[in-house]
Parts: structure tokens; C-alpha cells; sequence
């Protein structure tokens, strides 16, 4: 028998949602991979992390065309509409993420054979590294479980990175301790930003799972603690 055409079309949603899991760990992958590049001056890491983006932005462009069809197609009703502009948005926040991991690894390239991360600061960029690893992973958890306590963990984590970032601002404020000259200060303040930015969008996806569940809307710097 012909399956019932509402129970068909939630087949296809969980679809969705197993296609952008796929798609959010990817970008811990990558920013594992252009982490590695960073912090080993690994030319094979920083080119293979470049090339991994084009996966992601296939599958941000696969998923949207799939979400849109299903609108188009299906009248969803409230809490399916939602389940839909969620995974909408939450392939966008993916397919930054995996940008701005990209953009770590093309430093690590660009300043190649030497590293552009200095000794005094491997061991804030290694915790960065693995705190936005984490934060990707646990993106992946919350929408597999739909869980709001694991989400709200989320801007915790957030917090965690944003005192890391700050904390390089110290290090390049003090005339004492920073002598490797403005090139150096300028590569340092923009990966800073990128694994900053990449723990916000991990939070965003959060927020908008909190959205998928609740119906309500929060903006995501709110749930961020911006």
C-alpha cells in the first residue's frame, strides 16, 4: 500500500534534518583540519581543509532546493513551516561556519613554511580549536536530539570562546610583550574573529532548534550572551 502522503512528507523532513547533520559535521572536520594547518604549519591540512568547503556548499544548495520544493509542494502547516524555515536557516549558519574555517586554513597557507600562530599564543588558538570542534559536534547532537538544555550548553561554550578571544587582545595590547610587528597583530586579531564567529554560528543553530521546538523566537546574540 501507498504510504499516507502527510507520513511520506515527515519521512522527507527527517531527511532534511539527517542531510544537515551531515552538513554541521563536516564543518567540525574542516575546522579540525585548518586547525591542524595552523598550529603544524601543514601545507597537506591547510589544502585539504580548502577543498572540503565545496562539499558544504553543495550541500547547503542540495538542502535548500529540497526545503523549498517540500514548501512549494506540501502546504506545510505550523509546526512542519517551522521545522522547515529552521533547517533554512541553520544550512546558512553551516555553510559560514565552514567559510570561516576556510579562511583559518588559507592564513596557515599564506604564511607557509613559517607559523603564523606564535608560541606565546599555540595554546589559546589549540583551546579555540577544540572548543569550536566541540561546539560543531554539539550543534550536531542538538539537532539529532532536539535537546534545549544541550542548546542552552551552547551559549555557555560561546562564553568560553569569547573570553579566549579576548584574551588575545591582551597579548597584542601590551607593548611589553608583543614585538613581531603589525602583519603579525593583523593575522592574529582576524583568526581570533573566525573562530569567534564560527562558535556564534554553532549557537545560532541552537537558537533556531530552540525555534523548531517552541515556536518561540529568540535572537540568537541574546541566547549567545551578546
Amino acid at each position: 500500500m501507498t504510504k499516507p502522503m502527510r507520513e511520506a512528507y515527515h519521512e522527507q523532513l527527517d531527511e532534511v534534518n539527517g542531510r544537515l547533520i551531515g552538513m554541521i559535521r563536516k564543518t567540525g572536520e574542516l575546522m579540525g583540519l585548518a586547525t591542524k594547518a595552523l598550529l603544524e604549519a601543514d601545507l597537506d591540512a591547510a589544502e585539504q581543509a580548502m577543498a572540503s568547503d565545496s562539499s558544504i556548499n553543495r550541500d547547503q544548495l542540495e538542502i535548500d532546493e529540497q526545503v523549498l520544493e517540500l514548501m512549494a509542494t506540501q502546504g506545510p502547516v505550523a509546526s512542519e513551516l517551522r521545522i522547515v524555515t529552521s533547517a533554512l536557516r541553520s544550512t546558512s549558519d553551516a555553510e559560514r561556519m565552514g567559510d570561516l574555517a576556510v579562511h583559518v586554513a588559507k592564513v596557515a597557507r599564506m604564511r607557509y613554511p613559517d607559523h603564523a600562530v606564535p608560541d606565546e599564543l599555540r595554546d589559546t588558538f589549540a583551546a579555540m580549536g577544540k572548543a569550536a570542534c566541540e561546539m560543531s559536534n554539539k550543534a550536531v547532537e542538538v539537532l539529532r536530539t532536539r535537546d534545549l538544555d544541550a542548546a542552552a550548553e551552547l551559549a555557555h561554550d560561546d562564553n568560553e570562546m569569547d573570553h579566549l578571544h579576548r584574551s588575545l587582545f591582551h597579548v597584542l595590547l601590551d607593548d611589553d610583550e608583543w614585538d613581531r610587528g603589525v602583519e603579525a597583530a593583523i593575522d592574529i586579531a582576524l583568526l581570533g574573529r573566525y573562530y569567534e564567529r564560527f562558535a556564534d554560528h554553532a549557537v545560532h543553530i541552537a537558537t533556531n532548534v530552540r525555534y523548531l521546538v517552541t515556536g518561540e523566537i529568540e535572537w540568537a546574540d541574546s541566547a549567545a550572551g551578546h
